[in-house]
């Protein structure tokens, strides 16, 4: 299985935002939805071997599982509208208990901590931040959990926090990527066996 965790730091918890201003009134959501397409979305095809994490504001997690996703298209728009739809069940999820809101996306409320702590049991997680290590000398694992941030850095508390269940820090690039090309790296990486097979 392969997992990705990203944070969304001004992303809305509530479903009250025009699917027509992603960038400016629903707090960079068109970041996290560019992420979620490049998780899943192949040429004519999905990735069911995928899971995404967005964590909104630290206060809801939307989930989505590969194997049950139905109705992602590759547009911000199409899967600003999921989001948008998770949110709208947001009073479905009762403690940590998820709510389905369409095929293959849940939402429940669960904040970094939590979210992260579940998500890394049984993966090698590696954070993905410009300052980390090549991600060369790192053999691909089994099982993995990529954490990243928005178009904003980890705070101190986030980053504190995610060290303590990182394996590795790791940085893809020698440039600064955008989340949606740093998950488009990550699994041309993983896809390759580290960029040895092709």
């Amino acid at each position: 299985m392969r997992q990705f965790l990203l944070l969304g730091h001004r992303v809305p918890t509530t479903p009250e935002f025009s699917l027509d201003a992603l960038p400016s009134d629903a707090g960079r959501l068109d970041v996290l939805c560019r992420a979620v397409s490049a998780a899943f979305v192949l040429s004519h095809d999905i990735r069911e071997d995928v899971r995404v994490h967005l964590v909104l504001q630290d206060e809801f997690t939307i989930t989505f599982e590969g194997a049950d996703l139905r109705n992602l298209n590759p547009d911000e728009r199409s899967t600003a509208a999921l989001i948008r739809t998770a949110l709208e069940h947001r009073e479905d999820a009762i403690g940590h208990v998820a709510a389905e809101s369409s095929p293959g996306v849940s939402i429940s409320r669960k904040g970094l901590e939590t979210t992260l702590a579940e998500a890394a049991e049984d993966s090698t997680v590696v954070c993905l931040h410009e300052d980390g290590d090549p991600i060369v000398d790192v053999d691909p694992p089994e099982d993995s959990l990529f954490v990243l941030s928005d178009h904003e850095s980890f705070t101190d508390a986030e980053a504190a926090l995610v060290d303590e269940h990182a394996d590795h820090r790791c940085r893809l690039s020698p440039r600064a990527l955008h989340a949606d090309h740093a998950v488009t790296v990550a699994h041309n990486y993983l896809d390759t066996d580290g960029f040895r097979r092709f």
